[in-house]
């Protein structure tokens, strides 16, 4: 008799399935939910970006691009890193630095992890860390090692270098981070850098978020940009995307900018497995990346604003200065853990996040602040309600 389950390896089976699944199953017979659980920006791709792709569609840009991503975009992504990084340009201009597009910044991930960590090496991640992280640091084969971040979910470099070991390999850094909303100071980039540069760890620095940033530091240009350990170092991966920033989460579109040699050896793995990223996502991506998108991460900053103003006498909330995520303490006097409170939240009718999916704690619980202000307003309501039982 056929048993599917003897086909299955282990290595899946040792993956849980989503704790956010979790939590849409639970919330699945509420006709009305008030969800403060998605993790993806409520606004539309910018019109004229939709423009750019249905005209490609049109005509005939539907097949396969090369494998590394259109020249076009790659160059975009390269004056990009040029502006912002200025001691990337000399590794830029002689290809010292490579550029990869992907599909999306989890494609990056995924061939980034493959391509630097086997069996036997060492991830350090930050506590509470992106769902994705520990699973595919497993599926590589490597081993994840956590570095505690409570109570400010700063990932220090005094945090990180007891840690390390013969066997660490690399580091990932999140910032603006998911679930937390920490965003790294300038100091705390140069000394992790530093900290790389000395023990020879390459940094893989998930940027997703980079755009969200509500502590901005100037740049001669006038933008605005979240400190990164890039711009002190390039013994590092960075890794952006369109998602977020420009709404467009199911176009599946981000990209890497590193050593050559590492992304080199990336471009060659998506050969044999995405094989490209979204032809006509690429070509959109060179329109959206002249537009300016302030405005939609200034309405954040305002959610965020109430987010904290609303919750802080209430929970212990350790203010979110990036991203659309905060991360709040259940209240001590209730007694109970981070998925009992999201339990009740849902029976209550409101979708949010358990911090165990995030965290080797079950303290906390992650909302978003994605959604309309109405929405928002219901959920911090039912939240308030809920600490005051």
């Amino acid at each position: 008799m056929f048993d599917p389950h003897r086909f299955i390896t282990q290595r899946v089976q040792n993956i849980d399935a989503s704790g956010i699944r979790r939590v849409f199953d639970l919330g699945a017979s509420l006709s009305d939910p008030v969800n403060l659980s998605i993790g993806q920006p409520d606004f539309d791709v910018p019109e004229s970006v939709k423009q750019v792709a249905i005209h490609a569609i049109q005509d005939g840009f539907n097949g396969y691009t090369v494998t590394q991503g259109i020249p076009e975009l790659r160059q975009k992504i390269r004056h990009a890193v040029c502006d912002e990084l200025p001691n990337w340009r000399a590794g830029v201009e002689d290809g010292a630095i490579e550029t990869l597009i992907t599909s999306g910044v989890s494609g990056g991930l995924v061939l980034a992890l493959l391509t630097c960590v086997g069996q036997g090496d060492e991830v350090l991640v930050p506590d509470p860390y992106f769902v994705m992280y520990r699973h595919l640091i497993s599926l590589c084969g490597a081993s994840p090692v956590y570095v505690d971040t409570y109570p400010d979910f700063q990932l220090t470099a005094e945090r990180i270098e007891p840690l390390i070991t013969r066997q660490t390999k690399l580091l990932l850094f999140n910032s603006p981070s998911n679930p937390t909303g920490a965003v790294a100071s300038n100091r705390v980039c140069r000394e992790i850098a530093e900290l790389a540069s000395q023990h020879g760890l390459l940094l893989l620095c998930d940027e997703i978020y980079d755009q969200f940033c509500y502590q901005k530091v100037p740049r001669k240009d006038g933008a605005y940009h979240c400190p990164s350990p890039a711009a002190y170092c390039d013994q590092l991966l960075l890794l952006r995307g369109f998602s977020k920033t420009y709404g467009m989460p199911g176009w599946r579109l981000g990209y890497v900018a590193g050593p050559a040699p590492i992304v080199e050896q990336m471009t060659k793995l998506q050969q044999y497995s995405f094989v490209c990223a979204p032809s006509m996502a690429q070509l959109a991506a060179v329109a959206a990346m002249d537009l300016d998108m302030s405005a939609a991460v200034d309405r954040y900053c305002h959610r965020r604003d109430r987010v904290v103003n609303s919750l802080s006498d209430a929970f212990e909330l350790t203010t979110p200065e990036g991203a659309f995520y905060a991360f709040p303490k259940v209240p001590d006097h209730l007694g109970i853990d981070g998925t009992t409170f999201v339990e009740r939240a849902i029976a209550s009718g409101l979708l949010i996040i358990p911090g165990s999916v995030f965290s080797n704690r079950d303290t906390h619980f992650r909302l978003s602040y994605a959604c309309d202000d109405q929405m928002l307003d219901r959920g911090l309501e039912i939240l308030l309600e809920l600490a005051r039982a």
